[in-house]
């Protein structure tokens, strides 16, 4: 008898390495401009891209707003201008192709599926998010994908989370947990929710947050002994 009946699994970093996706991705954008892309202007880009989807989490911005600034300012260090929302849907066609899979993934997804109902929970562009689950072969073992850019809202917001929860087979909290990588969108976000929470810190990076998960996993394998 398992323990948990529904999976609610993010993507990014969890199942899919959005990391070397991103990398990949960034390259190919900067190839189509001309634009030489030195390590120090990737560095800019990635701290500046995580601190926008950090304010987009914590609802301080708009997702528009941070799709386009990102390339905005990348283009602008480099000394050109660019369109951010043309640069963005450009490179949306490059990560789009991108569905890298993290050690385990596929393995343990396609297990758990034989006794669970698992969902997909991600912010994100919806497009993007369906190319790279199917990519991957990952969609199939999926009972639904919920994607903010769907639902109107997104993690750690409740309404994200109500919004699937009215959407799931036979719902109930207590049988219920989430499993990703970030603390706020997926930890802070599933407490909040009233659910289970599963962090995967695959670093062992602390947490220096005052958000505590019910349970701390390093490898995706581990979850075989928690539902």
């Amino acid at each position: 008898m398992t323990k948990y009946e529904s999976l609610l699994f993010d993507v990014d970093e969890t199942l899919l390495n959005f990391k070397e996706g991103q990398y990949n991705a960034v390259t190919q954008l900067f190839i189509s401009q001309g634009v030489t892309l030195t390590p120090e202007i990737r560095q800019r880009y990635e701290v500046k891209n995580a601190a926008l989807w950090h304010a987009f989490e914590k609802g301080e911005l708009a997702k528009e707003q941070v799709l386009a600034d990102r390339f905005t300012y990348i283009f602008n260090e480099c000394g050109v201008k660019r369109d951010g929302r043309e640069m963005d849907q450009i490179f949306r066609g490059y990560l789009k192709e991108e569905a890298i899979l993290l050690d385990g993934a596929f393995d343990i997804i396609a297990e758990l599926s034989r006794t669970h109902q698992l969902y997909v929970v991600t912010n994100g562009v919806s497009a993007t998010q369906y190319r790279r689950l199917e990519k991957s072969k990952l969609a199939p073992y999926f009972n639904e994908i919920f994607v903010s850019e769907d639902t109107g809202y997104q993690k750690p917001m409740p309404e994200f989370f109500q919004h699937a929860f009215e959407r799931m087979t036979s719902f109930n909290p207590a049988k219920t947990l989430i499993i990703g990588d970030s603390l706020i969108a997926d930890i802070q976000g599933g407490n909040q929710a009233g659910i289970d929470s599963c962090w995967y810190n695959p670093q062992g990076v602390a947490n220096q947050q005052a958000i505590l998960p019910t349970y701390e996993i390093q490898q995706l394998s581990q979850l075989r002994e928690i539902v």
